[in-house]
Order: structure tokens, then sequence, then C-alpha cells
């Protein structure tokens, strides 16, 4: 494709706000030869104005469904679920490849469609290491919404409604105070994953707050379980990308062995995957119900919201597009690399 065109739809979901293109990026790929066209969108955290002024063709809201058979539609979120087969490249997360049930619907809109899932958490380089991630952002503000499942239940009371930030630190005034009302001393966490981008992302808001982390990674886990310290911590944090392996790290009988622990941070958070380490719970949490109450007296709550960064949609926005641009740049050239290489993933799963 010598003249490769990227379509910017509109997320649909609510309290999605974020973009995997900036207006610099979009700017970038048609000095390189792109066509360039965004959806106008009234929620995304960068104006539509933004892109128009960089050279971009700015379309209705939701328009992508009659793009042209060439363009490639990005997104980030979920399409909406309406059945339609799926004629179009699209890069997305899709959750699709790890046995979840609504990534067989998708897969088989495809199927009928004659279109492509390029997803994003398969987009890797030579190394096998991701090329973009909103990994540090959704760390830092899932450790963040976990901190105020615990502070809720100092309470005695179960986490309420959470939204948006203007930027880290705005959330870090709010959740130091919210912290110092409880008049309880600090919790103590445990991460694992503690040395990728979301442990770290979750590692550096603990380190914020004044919380104590024992972070763990591959070396920790190798032996395969079971794991009592988690059970040892007031905070348990997942912050790694589950696949085939991957041992249980909260088994079913937790919530009723002898713990300190009362708030899961299930960061990852793949509740319907075949190779879920978090037994404990099988539905993600909202923004308006952050945390699910799986066992009483003491409480046990699971945070496993699945779409944290946009909690901070501008600066995980700003981080994911500058990781994600490069490989863009690549899309109408590349043979062998990072989108073969996703393609072949899709191929494999159809």
């Amino acid at each position: 494709m010598s003249n490769p065109h990227l379509w910017v739809r509109a997320e649909q979901r609510a309290n999605e706000t974020r973009v995997g293109l900036m207006p610099a990026g979009a700017a970038a790929l048609i000095a390189a030869g792109f066509d360039v066209t965004v959806e106008a969108s009234q929620t995304r955290c960068v104006p539509t104005q933004d892109y128009a002024d960089a050279g971009s063709a700015i379309a209705a809201t939701g328009s992508w469904v009659d793009a042209p058979q060439d363009a490639v539609i990005f997104g980030l979120k979920e399409l909406p679920e309406d059945g339609t087969p799926l004629r179009h490249r699209h890069i997305m997360f899709g959750h699709a490849f790890k046995g979840q049930g609504a990534g067989r619907v998708l897969l088989d809109r495809f199927k009928a469609g004659g279109g492509t899932l390029l997803d994003i958490e398969y987009l890797v380089n030579d190394a096998g290491r991701r090329v973009a991630a909103f990994g540090y952002w959704a760390g830092y503000a899932g450790a963040a919404v976990s901190l105020m499942c615990w502070a809720a239940q100092q309470r005695g009371a179960v986490a309420g409604p959470v939204s948006p930030y203007a930027d880290a630190a705005s959330l870090n005034a709010a959740l130091a105070q919210t912290l110092r009302e409880t008049g309880t001393p600090l919790p103590s966490a445990l991460i694992i994953g503690a040395l990728g981008r979301v442990g770290t992302g979750a590692s550096d808001l603990c380190a914020a707050m004044g919380v104590a982390v024992t972070g763990w990674d591959m070396a920790e886990t190798a032996n395969g379980g079971p794991f009592p310290e988690i059970l040892e911590h007031e905070l348990f944090f997942n912050c790694i990308l589950a696949n085939a392996g991957t041992p249980p790290f909260v088994t079913a009988d937790a919530p009723t062995s002898a713990r300190k622990l009362t708030v899961i941070g299930d960061i990852a958070c793949d509740p319907d995957s075949d190779y879920n380490p978090v037994q404990v719970y099988d539905r993600a949490t909202t923004w308006d119900a952050p945390a699910l109450r799986v066992h009483e007296a003491p409480p046990l709550d699971v945070m496993a919201i699945d779409n944290l960064p946009s909690m901070l949609p501008r600066e995980s926005s700003d981080d994911f597009a500058a990781q994600l641009l490069p490989t863009l740049l690549d899309l109408g050239t590349d043979q062998t690399g990072v989108w073969a290489r996703a393609n072949a993933v899709f191929s494999a799963h159809i």
C-alpha cells in the first residue's frame, strides 16, 4: 500500500477519552504520504480542531463504517456490538485471542466481512516486546483506585464512583487527602509484575503516597505457587499479562482463608480469559462501581476497571501515541515486521 489511509474513529464507550494519535503524529503521517481522517468527537481529550490544523480530514462521528475499503480504522476500545460484518482492517484492542467469549463473536464478524484485526496488544518487535502500551498509566491509575477502595473500607463502605483527573498531580493531591482522612496507618502492597510498565506505574503511585511495596516479578513466581505472601499484604496488584502457563496468584478459596488482604487491584483485568490468575471474580468493574465485593467480614474487594489510563487521558495518550508513531509510519511498507506478525496472529485465530 503506497499511500496508506489511516482513519481515526471516535471512541463510543463511556468514560473513554483517550486517543492513539496526537495532532503532531497526524502531521508526521501526512508528511510521509499518508491520508489521515479523524472523526469528530466531543469527548476526546484532544480538540478535533487541532487535527484539522495539523492537516487531517475531519469526518462525522461513527462514519468509519462507510470509509473507503482501503482505509485502516484506528481506535482503542471495543466497537459497537451490533453484529455487523467488519470489512476493513482495524487497529484496536480486540481482546479476542485468549479464549474470551466476546472475542469469538468479534472474530466471527471479521470473518463474515473479510476484514482484519491488527490487535494493539500483539504489535511486537523482533524480541517479542510490545511496541506501544498504556501500561505505565494503567498501573498508576489502578493503584490509585485500589487505594480509594481501601480508604472506603476504613469508613465501612464500598468505594463509590471515580472520574478523570486533569493530570497526575491533581490525582495525587486528592488521593493523599483521602488517605489522610482515614486516620489509619497506610497498608502494605505486593505487586506481581513490578519490573514491567504496569508494575512500575503502580510502584510509583504507591511511592508517591508512602505505601510500602513488595515487588515481585518472574523470578519470585517461577515455582508456580501457591503464594501465601499475597494474603499477608493488605493490597495486591496483578500487573502481568497472563498467558498459558501463568500460575494462579489468588485462588478461589482466598476470600475464606486467613488473610490481611482486603483489596485486589487486578490492573491486568482479564476476568473472562482462560488464563485469569485472579480466580475470585468473573467480571470487570466500572467507573461508577469500581469495587466488586467478593467477601464480607473481613471485606475483600476487587478493582478491575479495564480502561484505567482514561483517568489521566492526556498524559496517557501523549505517552502511548509517541510510542506507536514509528510503527504507524511503517504501516504501508512493513512486509515482515510488526504489522506482518500482528496479521499472522489474526490469521491463526480466525
